[in-house]
């Protein structure tokens, strides 16, 4: 019997009445019902911070542009990407976001493809231009790679997402915030548009500045983001809840048998 099986003997004992169960298949099922379509994305391209956050099983998966590249002092290649993308596989990450770049739509395509075929993990990120899109439709219909359209600014953009079949649109918050934009306003109406025509296009928030960001558009219905590390740790750090971790473990110290 595997390691993760149980027999957990019935009243009475005997094999007749014994239930396996099968711990990791049962794990699995409570991790899908427990995350619904929750999806969190750690938005860096430091493995420093993959090592930290990544083992804490929160996260679906890393999201990386040439900015957070060159941030991470990371190179931008294709075969610095491959690599890039398997330390994330190896940390348990599911996908990795990585962004084509080229200045047609030509070299976006073929940048893409190359990343593509790094490994079936790997969704390909396309600012939504008009290359871009026109990039993202060749990459996803003709080459069938699962695509995100980056660097969303108004609320309509998110349906030329759906109409080119990208999986992912991505607005960032914090910079429409900065630009006088209703961040919160304009992505809650492209969860609404992807909501009414039934499509499986995900918003990604990126660009979050406070954890309150989060959990204020998640209770509006939006169920995937992307988190820098500064606002991860803010969201696991809560003092309150330290303060009362500890006073649980020195009231279950005292309370402990005493050695004779």
């Amino acid at each position: 019997m595997a390691e993760s099986t149980v027999a957990a003997a019935a009243p009475g004992g005997g094999g007749a009445g014994a239930l396996a169960v099968d711990r990791s298949a049962l794990g699995q099922r409570l991790l899908a019902l427990g995350r619904g379509r929750l999806r969190l994305f750690l938005d860096t391209a430091d493995v420093a911070e993959w090592d930290k956050w990544l083992p804490t099983g929160i996260f679906h998966g890393v999201t990386t542009n040439p900015l957070l590249l060159e941030r991470a002092g990371r190179e931008c290649s294709v075969d610095a990407l491959a690599k890039l993308a398997h330390m994330a596989f190896d940390l348990g990450a599911q996908e990795i976001q990585l962004q084509t770049w080229g200045a047609t739509v030509e070299e976006m395509v073929d940048t893409g493809k190359r990343l593509g075929i790094i490994d079936p993990r790997v969704v390909i990120k396309i600012p939504a231009t008009v290359d871009g899109i026109q990039a993202a439709r060749q990459l996803i219909s003709s080459w069938g790679f699962r695509v995100t359209l980056t660097a969303v600014y108004a609320s309509h953009q998110v349906l030329l997402a759906q109409g080119v079949g990208a999986q992912y649109a991505a607005p960032y918050l914090g910079r429409m915030d900065a630009l006088g934009k209703d961040g919160k306003a304009e992505i809650i109406a492209m969860q609404r548009a992807v909501s009414a025509t039934s499509s499986a296009t995900r918003v990604l928030v990126a660009s979050v500045r406070a954890p309150g960001e989060v959990s204020a558009l998640a209770a509006a219905g939006v169920d995937t983001f992307a988190l820098p590390p500064a606002i991860v740790a803010r969201m696991l750090h809560v003092p309150e809840t330290e303060t009362a971790a500890a006073d649980f473990e020195r009231a279950a110290l005292a309370q402990a048998p005493k050695d004779n």
